[in-house]
Order: structure tokens, then C-alpha cells, then sequence
């Protein structure tokens, strides 16, 4: 019976695991929207809610779809800048769409 050769097997378990490795890093930077987000502007209502608006969006916008409101808030307040839910007037808002 033929002796295996210790650190010849640690090399190739070593060459694997860096090759899957660079594989995985290679796969997870790498995009498969081929389509860059589009965005529309809306302006706020008088008696409009950043919830009654997020509520809207997710069930007609298809970019929100099958998400979460407090999802579409969050995004849409981060989009916005917004540090709170309070809205003004003719305020203009960035709506993402595809």
C-alpha cells in the first residue's frame, strides 16, 4: 500500500479553498441587473403620508413589490434624505422605478 504524502495533500486542499474562494468573491461582485434604476418625481399632497405614499408605491410600483412598508419607507426616506416621516407641501420626492 502506497504512503500519501502529507503536505502534498495540505498544498492541494490549500489550492482548492483559495480557488473557491476567488470563485465566490468573483460571483458576489458581480451584477446581474442589467438595468440601472430609474427614478420619478412626485410631489406631496396636501393630508399625504410618507405611509399612505410607501403604501401606493408597493402595490403599484413594481420595484416594491413584495416588500415589506417598512421597507419602502426606510428606502424611501433614505433615497430622500429624509431624518424624519413629517412631509411639507409640494415637497418633491425621488421614487425608484423599473
Amino acid at each position: 500500500m502506497r504512503k500519501l504524502n502529507v503536505k502534498r495533500i495540505m498544498k492541494l486542499i490549500l489550492v482548492i479553498v483559495v480557488l473557491v474562494i476567488t470563485i465566490l468573491l468573483f460571483i458576489h461582485s458581480t451584477s446581474l441587473s442589467y438595468k440601472d434604476t430609474q427614478y420619478r418625481e412626485i410631489y406631496v399632497c396636501s393630508g399625504d403620508t410618507l405611509w399612505e405614499i410607501a403604501k401606493n408605491e408597493q402595490q403599484n410600483n413594481n420595484y416594491y413589490k413584495g416588500k415589506d412598508i417598512r421597507e419602502v419607507i426606510f428606502h424611501i426616506k433614505k433615497i430622500n434624505n429624509l431624518s424624519s416621516s413629517d412631509l411639507s407641501i409640494n415637497q418633491k420626492l425621488l421614487i425608484p422605478s423599473l
